[in-house]
């Protein structure tokens, strides 16, 4: 312990000088930006400003990403609450109960509990990188493919049963999510599959290309064709803080969503999309307020979601800096970023490069204190986009969706794609279903395409290799019950009426 504190002063040191501290600081603003402008993630700014580390020394490059990454995820909830325009994958869940509290008039409440469980969690988050990272990656790599298959099945059954009216109509989504997953090169058998012959589905469909042509791009379109015309306005955003009431209904939720997100983070299986689905299904069942979930918005929908989304993306650290495994895509750029500088991550680099491991962990305490500044603050000041006209918003919107994607492979080929996606998000708000599925699935489809068959191969074919494990075991009891249970219930209450 004495020497985990002494290796993270040395850190704060590194960290706190006034470069490094710059470094820090523009880089949770431009990740702030970045989460607020729907149609631009964290993964593809971060790749745009890969060529700076040509220019800029090793640590000062990583503070300056990582405080791109989580502070992407701080921007991001504030147009999924204020516009249903989730500008990360992670914060689409805080945009089903957050949009909701925006036109019902607490837009600033919503913006506060983000903000301050974001703090909460990433602060929570980054003592327990701090102190369990070498413990947490050990038991994390205890985990084989059939416990990690297991886990992603029990995303694809939690996100389907919990999103939307309708498990069919969730299964479908997830169905068509997992078919654009598998478009592309198979990794292990080198075939092409689903691709039409079409050369740019060669290297398969970019999750953020979905991302932003379902959600922003949907988004405008479905306002300009059904809801163009109509003259209704949001609510007004009402006051820029919590009630005492808020603040009693938020602070379980945020602890719940930290301690959901932070396991999740560790592992490969998906980023912080899972943990913030299973977070937003607890708080609903846990609610002593179910009757404003999916009505006027429940604030323990925003603030569990939120909390283990910055848990999830401050834990992704533990894999990525101890054994060289990123679990999410701006984790594998963070990555590529390390390589660049000739560092290798893994179990040595603690030894051979501890300087910049502990000034970027000193740093994300020092990030959580500026993105926290840089937010509360400017709560008001997002609150004000509610007063944009819908027009010049959704042409915006459209704007920076078709520049962020052209600037990731400067292709026509994905505009046309994008703007694909984009009319079957429409169709999909139309007959109401649900479109976080698809992301999870194009996410996890191929990863647990790859986990079931390296499972089947240490299990010589047998499939019985899920039953003998007790984890994986485990895992499929849950998913039975998640499935089975509801039905029960359901039919249970229909024979005492």
């Amino acid at each position: 312990m004495g020497d985990i504190l002494a290796a993270l002063a040395g850190g704060f040191a590194t960290a706190g000088t006034p470069i490094n501290l710059m470094w820090a600081f523009i880089g949770c603003a431009i990740g702030t930006a970045i989460g607020v402008l729907p149609g631009l993630g964290p993964a593809v700014t971060v790749a745009m400003l890969l060529p700076i580390t040509s220019q800029v020394e090793p640590t000062a490059s990583m503070i300056f990403f990582a405080g791109i990454y989580y502070g992407a995820m701080y921007g991001g909830s504030t147009t999924s609450i204020l516009l249903n325009t989730p500008g990360e994958t992670g914060t689409m869940v805080t945009a089903l109960e957050g949009f909701k509290m925006a036109k019902s008039g607490r837009a600033g409440a919503a913006l506060a509990t983000s903000a301050i469980g974001s703090f909460v969690a990433g602060t929570i988050a980054t003592v327990l990188v701090t102190l369990f990272a070498p413990i947490v990656a050990k038991y994390a790599v205890l985990l084989g493919p059939p416990e990690y298959f297991c886990l992603m099945l029990l995303a694809f059954t939690t996100v389907s049963a919990v999103l939307g009216k309708s498990m069919l109509r969730g299964l479908t989504a997830l169905f068509i999510g997992i078919a654009m997953g598998l478009v592309g090169i198979d990794q292990i058998s080198g075939a092409t599959r689903y691709t039409g012959n079409i050369p740019e589905f060669f290297d398969g469909i970019e999750v953020v290309l979905i991302a932003v042509g379902l959600f922003a791009v949907g988004e405008a379109l479905y306002t300009g064709l059904y809801e163009g015309k109509s003259q209704t306005q949001m609510n007004a955003a009402g006051k820029v803080h919590m009630s005492r009431s808020e603040w009693r209904r938020s602070w379980p939720a945020w602890l719940r969503g930290t301690a959901l997100g932070f396991p999740f983070g560790t592992i490969p299986a998906g980023g912080s999309e899972i943990p913030t689905f299973l977070s937003y299904a607890t708080e609903r069942k846990l609610s002593k307020h179910p009757e404003e979930f999916g009505t006027t918005g429940a604030i323990e929908g925003v603030a569990g979601p939120e909390a283990a989304n910055n848990s999830a993306v401050t834990a992704t650290l533990v894999p990525l800096l101890t054994l060289g495994i990123p679990t999410s895509v701006t984790a594998a750029i963070l990555l590529s970023a390390l390589q660049n500088y000739g560092i290798n991550a893994g179990p040595q680099l603690f030894q051979t490069s501890s300087t910049l491991v502990w000034a970027l962990i000193a740093s994300l305490y020092i990030g959580n204190v500026m993105l926290l500044i840089l937010n509360l603050p400017l709560v008001g000041l997002w609150v004000k986009l509610l007063k944009i006209p819908r027009p010049q918003l959704y042409a915006g919107i459209l704007i920076f969706a078709t520049v962020g994607v052209y600037g990731m492979r400067q292709s026509a080929f994905d505009l046309y794609l994008m703007f694909g996606i984009g009319m079957l998000g429409v169709l999909m708000r139309r007959f109401d279903f649900p479109t976080a599925p698809v992301i999870v699935g194009l996410i996890l489809g191929p990863l647990a395409e790859a986990q079931l068959r390296n499972a089947l191969s240490i299990g010589e074919g047998n499939w019985t290799v899920f039953l003998e494990r007790p984890m994986s075991a485990f895992l499929l009891a849950v998913i039975v019950a998640l499935l089975v249970l509801p039905r029960f219930f359901a039919w249970r209450a229909r024979r005492n009426a």
